[in-house]
């Protein structure tokens, strides 16, 4: 969970002073609401959540217990491979997250077939990332989705149009998960040397080897 700290103070000339700081997670948020306190001169002190939530430091402190037992601080990678002589596609995800105060990485595959297109084995690839993070309890948070295809990414976010019937449909069904899980989306294009993970993991399941695994990430 991120955060941005709303602190108003007063100077030693009594002059009111209002400053926001940089999205910082909740931990560290709380953190530097206490030094500021420590200042004497804290007049208000407010938290801004990534939906533009307004939270009081007693709020907040109430929050963090209720959902420290749910994933947080979400990244998933998602990628689709394409064999135009099978018809068939490989679906790679890598999933990253914190809950209990531990750090998670879950990696999944699958292979789909009758795919029409690369772009389609990519929609389906998230797809597939989705339903994981629904199986993870992922609800009403802010997941980060990375991966290379700038299609999907880009009409997702709604900077590109999508003209092909067959994406659209995917497209449909995507939005209609993200808003029913209450998920905030970020979506962040990346290059493919950035995408390996996912990249490997459609591979494996064209080849038939099946991935389904959760890790303790330690350290």
């Amino acid at each position: 969970m991120k955060l941005k700290l709303e602190w108003t103070y007063k100077t030693p000339k009594n002059q009111v002073i209002t400053l926001m700081s940089d999205e910082v997670t909740a931990e560290d948020a709380l953190r530097i609401a206490e030094d500021f306190e420590r200042t004497g001169r804290t007049k208000d002190l407010v938290f801004y959540d990534e939906r533009q939530t307004k939270w009081t430091k007693k709020e907040l402190i109430k929050l963090i217990k209720e959902i420290e037992t749910e994933p947080q601080d979400i990244v998933a990678y998602f990628d689709g491979g394409y064999d135009i002589q099978s018809g068939k596609a490989g679906l790679g995800v890598a999933i990253y997250y914190t809950q209990n105060k531990k750090t998670y990485r879950v990696r999944v595959n699958e292979m789909f077939e009758e795919m029409e297109s690369n772009n389609e084995a990519e929609y389906a690839a998230f797809w597939l990332m989705l339903n994981t993070l629904e199986e993870l309890g992922v609800h009403h948070t802010t997941v980060t989705f990375k991966g290379d295809s700038q299609v999907v990414l880009n009409q997702l976010s709604g900077d590109w149009p999508c003209f092909e019937e067959n994406l659209n449909r995917w497209l449909d069904r995507i939005e209609e998960k993200i808003r029913k899980m209450g998920i905030q989306a970020k979506y962040h294009p990346i290059g493919r040397k950035q995408n390996t993970e996912a990249d490997r993991l459609a591979t494996q399941a064209l080849e038939g080897t099946v991935v389904s695994s959760k890790f303790e990430i330690k350290g």
